[in-house]
């Protein structure tokens, strides 16, 4: 990821292009490649109290002056109500994030190397400076820090309330701005100057744009200066840990192995199967003393939803079983009523249970993390249990009217609410609210009866294994009846709702391919896969929403409410290409010519790897050419669903090889004998469990 000096010296474009260091613990440091802060989410030393929730911003900028002879050079931007102060972007040559975020500028002939990392498991950002070639020039280099204190989500402005005091040591100074946070401690190389001063009406664009408070005020405690002659480098470290000195060096070191060990174990020829997997851990983070997935930055914490749909492509396919098992440990024990929670809050330790899709996410995540690791044990004795308890609260009936229905089917929904990951809502608006029966929570459900009916069966409890049994075979009967839209060529989005079966043209209706081989026939399938693709696909996901359809939004800018009112109606997903390629295999087949079609679906990707948040995928992206990518610049289960399917579906190792004409897990499954037998219909119809020849 390497940005030249033409794009680095055009500010526009540098404002636009964002890096990501993120600590394992909640924490991060972001900005842009020209410097500035265009997001309220853009900081130095952004930690999380209690990981990874409790997010608070102390330190969120710096302001750099080179001074060469006597001449001042800015390395720094930011920008101010109509005004630019100070344009360190116009110095700047050249950017790349390997092995993490680092700028060269070039000072009338001097080379300055900037770098920004930070260290994995440790509350921690190190700065560095490095003259990259020797000079005979006097070399001053003058470093303001830049401090809020405020909750991650909020805006600082000034205030008297603030402590402007410093305990000031040799290589070391600390600030405790507010008495109610953590306080903000510096190591550095040079030396300290306390001279308080406030920054005022910082302006953050982004945030502009998305019809938000966009000013915010930073105090300055002091400069920091460092004399540049004749010395390597020059360091300053943020931290809120209570340590007495760090080993910059040797962290420096340590952590330049860790990424090197991480690009080697990544695919090799793809290069975006090799990037993905180099951004996956991007993603992993502490909860307590157990691992859990954050759903994306800068704003989001851990979701439910997002973390098991996430957690084959982050943790199964990369290896990182233990990880995965530590998440699924995590959740087990917040199991509700059936239910894993979608949502734990930023503030406080109550988790929040409000999704239909989530708790049966868990059930499917916990059979492929079986098929990766084979810990048998493991899923007995701790996931098998939330497992049942989720089986028999869906049909029992649990919050939300969630329940089997008489056909066997999985039905939820009570006003006001919004269940499914269609889940936009603006005070009292459901824009999605897609009550009733939806079609990917039946795939979801069928999955999660044939896992039940296998556990089971392997675990000694044969009355359920039976009872799970009948119970998809009532489902499967019941979906093969009442889903087909033959007027339509495709499934239905919703049946059996408020107001009668919804023929909307969805990405949904590919999980029924996706996750499941008998609830559609081949025929159907195809149809499906080309109505998806005809009115779906882009270059960079799937819309969720036909351009045909009246409700159609092809941009998501605006408001808060006009963004919400197309976040579901138009906007491409990119992670739903994961579970396209999936199901275009399977309908298809896997020749030569089948996996370099399903390969080019990816292709947009790549490219867009190179504009938002370099190396990562962004959340979402307008529904209409040129799909500017929108949302979180860098999201999970973006990463992580093209990941899975580039791995486990057209088969790539780490060598860039394809290993196999099958699906790696379900070919696992195959060789236990896991896959289901087709089972005959009260009508007596068969449901065959179709799949494509292999060649």
């Amino acid at each position: 990821m390497k940005i030249g000096a033409q794009d680095c010296r055009n500010l526009d474009r540098a404002l636009s292009l964002e890096w990501l260091e993120t600590n394992g613990r909640g924490g991060f440091a972001s900005g842009t490649v020209a410097g500035a802060n265009t997001r309220r989410y853009h900081a130095l030393l952004l930690t999380a109290r209690k990981p990874p929730s409790e997010r608070f911003v102390l330190v969120n900028h710096l302001e750099e002056w080179l001074e060469i002879d006597g001449q001042s050079y800015p390395l720094s931007t930011n920008l101010y109500p109509n005004a630019i102060h100070p344009e360190g972007y116009k110095q700047c040559m050249g950017f790349t994030t390997e092995p993490w975020p680092t700028w060269t500028y070039d000072c009338q002939g001097v080379l300055i190397q900037r770098e920004i990392f930070c260290g994995r498991g440790r509350d921690l950002i190190v700065i560095r400076w490095d003259v990259v070639e020797r000079t005979r020039k006097v070399v001053t280099l003058r470093v303001r820090p830049k401090l809020s204190g405020r909750d991650y989500h909020a805006m600082h402005h000034e205030n008297s309330g603030l402590g402007t005091g410093a305990d000031i040591q040799e290589g070391a100074v600390t600030w405790h701005p507010y008495p109610d946070l953590p306080a903000a401690r510096a190591f550095h190389s040079g030396a300290y100057r306390h001279a308080p001063e406030w920054y005022r009406r910082i302006q953050f664009e982004l945030e502009r744009e998305r019809g938000l408070n966009c000013e915010e005020d930073w105090w300055s405690p002091g400069e920091f200066i460092y004399r540049m002659n004749g010395v390597s480098d020059v360091t300053l470290v943020f931290t809120t840990e209570s340590i007495d000195a760090i080993n910059v060096a040797g962290l420096t070191q340590g952590e330049r192995k860790r990424r090197a060990g991480l690009r080697t174990s990544a695919p090799t020829v793809d290069l975006l199967a090799g990037e993905l997997w180099q951004a996956a851990e991007t993603y992993l983070s502490a909860r307590g003393s157990q691992q859990t997935i954050i759903a994306g930055y800068p704003w989001f914490t851990d979701w439910g939803r997002d973390t098991f749909i996430s957690l084959p492509g982050l943790c199964l396919v990369t290896g990182q079983y233990e990880a995965a098992w530590q998440v699924i440990e995590s959740f087990s024990a917040h199991v509700s009523e059936g239910m894993v929670p979608n949502r734990f809050p930023d503030m406080g330790e109550q988790p929040e249970y409000n999704t239909i899709d989530a708790s049966l996410w868990f059930v499917h995540t916990v059979d492929q993390y079986l098929a990766y690791s084979k810990d048998k044990a493991r899923v007995r004795a701790v996931a098998w249990p939330a497992v049942k308890q989720i089986i028999d609260s869906y049909r029992q009936g649990t919050r939300y009217n969630i329940h089997m229905d008489a056909d066997g089917l999985i039905a939820g929904g009570v006003p006001g609410a919004q269940l499914t990951w269609m889940d936009a809502k603006v005070g009292d608006w459901v824009v999605t609210p897609r009550h009733g029966k939806p079609v990917e929570i039946q795939a979801l459900w069928g999955r999660a009866l044939e896992i039940g009916e296998r556990f089971a069966s392997q675990f000694g409890e044969s009355a359920y294994a039976t009872r799970c049994r009948a119970d998809r075979m009532r489902a499967v009967a019941s979906f093969r009846a009442k889903f087909w839209n033959e007027a339509g060529g495709s499934l239905y989005d919703v049946i059996d709702g408020p107001e009668g079966n919804d023929a909307s043209i969805r990405p949904n209706q590919i999980y029924a391919i996706a996750l499941c081989d008998d609830l559609v026939t081949k025929e159907q399938a195809e149809k499906v896969l080309m109505a998806v693709k005809d009115h779906l696909l882009t270059p960079v996901g799937l819309r969720t929403l036909s351009p045909k359809d009246s409700r159609y939004r092809p941009r998501y800018e605006g408001g808060v409410v006009e963004r919400d009112g197309a976040y579901h109606q138009g906007t491409v997903w990119p992670f739903l290409l994961g579970p396209f390629v999936t199901a275009w295999l399977k309908v298809f087949g896997r020749t030569a010519k089948t996996r370099a079609q399903a390969r080019s679906f990816l292709d947009g990707l790549g490219a867009h790897l190179r504009e938002a948040c370099l190396g990562q995928v962004s959340e979402i992206f307008d529904g209409d050419a040129p799909h500017n990518p929108r949302g979180c610049p860098a999201q999970a289960w973006s990463v992580a669903e093209p990941l899975r399917a580039m791995i486990e579906d057209l088969g790539l190792t780490a060598e860039g090889r394809t290993v196999s004409t099958k699906r790696i897990v379900l070919g696992q499954r195959k060789e236990a004998g896991l896959v289901p037998t087709p089972q005959k219909t009260k009508t007596g119809s068969q449901p065959d469990s179709w799949k494509s020849t292999d060649t």
